[in-house]
């Protein structure tokens, strides 16, 4: 059974706003100045409660970012004091800030030569914890997803993410790891699963796995912010080069996916005048240099995929056929289910739907897409494309069920409605759903 969300959701209001954009920054702070990652964490969240109480009432202060890390601060000196007789925490946090190597500037000042968010993003992704631990983590702490999100994000059971976040704090705890950016050769054992992590966020920023809407503009600005970063640390790194660029070429198209009434627009139906020009010439031009720099990754290849989405002047012009090879070489990089789903789609679109369902019978049994709505929505086009409308239906409704999302929930019911009733069906490759219930390519499995 479907969750059920309040048919009209409530916006954020800019209090809000402002505490989601601050959190990974004060426990950046926090941590840069007196370790403890674990504590930190929840000393932050108690700030944040008490701004969420108090600021719609008093006011936002004058330094909202200093009022946070002074009440975080007080909370993580209080947190800490009931834990001495266990773990001597006072004495640890004393060690390690009076040496002068480990001395840091007050927590209310970042280091003039880092972002305490990418120190943090580099903290979480330390060769000391495992890489589940390392993307989980950093999305709890930079990205701000809940537990279940970034269980939804990795398709496991929110248990046993659970599990992973909590091993990968204790991991950093008993370590005692510096707040640092990493250099070197230390940096690129990192950067692999910082641009994963990364990926993941902007993909649950542009297609949230639950609630009302479908778009969290912040994480998708988040994710791009600290994209450029990691690039201005590393900027002849095509597959960072390629990231970004993925991320600008998709993010253009988010002014177009929404209607009106808040429904969600299919990627035919989109009006492509709405889409932002400049993300789409600044993302073009990246990926054109970075293409022929060397070995060519994932990144770079969805990037080259979602260009050739970006200049088609319209969906019947898009250019099935090279989309189909570049997802054929993507697919023989790895064992994802999503981009196999993708490629299947793609198949069906330069091919014939025959084909296309032919290979989403390939992917039925696989566990990971058990519970994904992408599969049935995938299926139910291309049974719809077939005349084939009772299946089609009930594909779609399927989708429905599975989605925790309601604007993808309300659009795959709608087009179930749709061939319940005398409406003909959409008969046309334009109208494909190319892998995903959003009617967008997924840009992450």
């Amino acid at each position: 059974m479907s969750r059920t969300w309040p048919a009209d959701p409530v916006p954020e209001t800019p209090a809000e706003d402002l505490l989601r954009e601050l959190a990974p920054q004060v426990l950046g702070a926090l941590v840069r100045r007196y370790g403890h990652f674990d504590t930190a964490e929840d000393a932050v969240q108690e700030a944040l409660i008490a701004a969420a109480d108090g600021w719609p009432r008093d006011g936002v202060p004058e330094n909202p970012r200093g009022w946070l890390i002074t009440v975080a601060s007080r909370r993580l000196t209080d947190l800490l004091r009931r834990e001495r007789a266990r773990m001597r925490r006072e004495d640890t946090v004393a060690r390690w800030v009076l040496p002068e190597q480990w001395r840091a500037p007050a927590a209310d000042r970042p280091p003039a030569d880092a972002d305490d968010t990418l120190i943090l993003l580099f903290l979480c992704c330390h060769p000391a914890l495992s890489a589940a631990s390392q993307i989980a983590l950093t999305l709890r702490a930079v990205g701000g997803l809940s537990t279940a999100e970034v269980a939804r994000a990795f398709l496991v059971p929110e248990a046993t993410m659970t599990r992973r976040i909590s091993r990968g704090k204790q991991r950093i705890r008993d370590s005692g790891l510096r707040f640092a950016p990493p250099t070197g050769p230390e940096r690129a054992n990192r950067l692999a699963a910082v641009l994963h992590v990364l990926y993941l966020i902007f993909t649950e920023g542009y297609a949230r796995t639950a609630g009302p809407g479908l778009l969290r503009a912040d994480l998708t600005a988040e994710a791009i912010r600290l994209t450029r970063l990691v690039r201005r640390l590393v900027p002849e790194d095509p597959e960072v080069t390629g990231l970004l660029a993925l991320m600008l070429l998709t993010d253009a198209r988010a002014p177009a996916r929404i209607g009106v009434h808040g429904e969600l627009v299919p990627m035919a139906e989109q009006d492509r005048s709405r889409w932002r020009a400049d993300q789409i010439a600044e993302g073009i031009e990246l990926i054109s240099g970075a293409l022929p720099r060397g070995v060519v990754g994932a990144y770079q290849l969805q990037a080259a995929i979602a260009a050739v989405h970006d200049e088609a002047p319209s969906a019947a012009a898009t250019d099935w056929a090279q989309i189909t090879a570049l997802y054929e070489v993507l697919l023989a990089m790895s064992d994802n289910p999503v981009v196999a789903l993708n490629h299947a789609v793609a198949v069906a679109m330069s091919r014939g739907a025959p084909a296309g369902l032919a290979l989403l019978a390939g992917l039925a049994d696989d566990p990971r897409l058990a519970d994904d709505p992408r599969l049935p929505a995938a299926r139910a086009h291309l049974w719809e494309l077939e005349g084939e409308r009772v299946a089609a239906r009930e594909a779609y409704r399927m989708a429905a069920a599975r989605s925790t999302n309601l604007a993808q929930q309300r659009y795959l019911n709608a087009r179930a409605e749709r061939l319940a009733g005398d409406q003909p069906p959409a008969g046309s490759a334009d109208d494909a759903p190319t892998g995903s219930s959003a009617g967008d390519p997924p840009i992450a499995g």
